[in-house]
């Protein structure tokens, strides 16, 4: 038995409320039906480069405030999406939102031709996210194929690969060949 009610019937209101339910499933189903439903969509950790916020570099390291990761490993991408340098880290913890600091470090920058450059050592540090400066107020060494330096205290800027050595410097140079050759006349 149909009850009509200020001339409208509960049972034609049901049916059309229940079809635009259907029909928006439709809708939508042909999108969520192209993917393979064994696998998800990861968004978050890939190592390549392009800097969108969802990859993880060293300016997007995914780490909460407050806790720490061991065994992080972070590339470092130039503006052309060339690697510059490869970050290995025993402990790592975000310090706040712009500092993560890192115990047992180990970088290697990479020359443009993807070939290791520098070798550096550091026991703990902390990287300024804004600045992309690494300051370390213990011992660091660094190793290059002609040389090697250490100092007591070290400020190193991932952007130009320059750094800054104070206190207890040393460096030995095991390469002097390029600094006793005489310049071709190109030079």
């Amino acid at each position: 038995m149909l009850l009509f009610r200020s001339g409208r019937c509960p049972y034609w209101s049901w049916l059309f409320w229940f079809l635009s339910i259907v029909l928006s499933v439709l809708m939508v189903s042909p999108q969520v039906s192209g993917q393979s439903k064994g696998r998800k969509k990861r968004g978050g950790a890939s190592a390549t480069p392009g800097g969108s916020p969802g990859e993880q570099s060293l300016t997007n390291i995914p780490l909460p405030i407050g806790h720490e990761a061991k065994g992080l490993v972070l590339p470092d991408f130039d503006a052309n999406g060339r690697l510059r340098g490869r970050f290995e880290a025993g402990t790592a913890h975000r310090i706040d939102e712009e500092h993560v600091g890192f115990q047992h470090l180990k970088i290697t920058t990479y020359t443009p031709e993807n070939q290791p450059d520098l070798k550096i050592d550091m026991h703990t540090s902390v990287l300024d996210l804004k600045t992309r400066v690494l300051s370390s107020q213990e011992r660091t060494t660094i190793q290059r194929s002609d040389f090697n330096i250490a100092g007591d205290s070290v400020q190193f800027d991932t952007n130009s690969k320059t750094g800054r050595l104070i206190g207890n410097v040393k460096m030995v140079i095991t390469d002097k060949s390029h600094l006793t050759a005489k310049p071709t006349p190109n030079e």
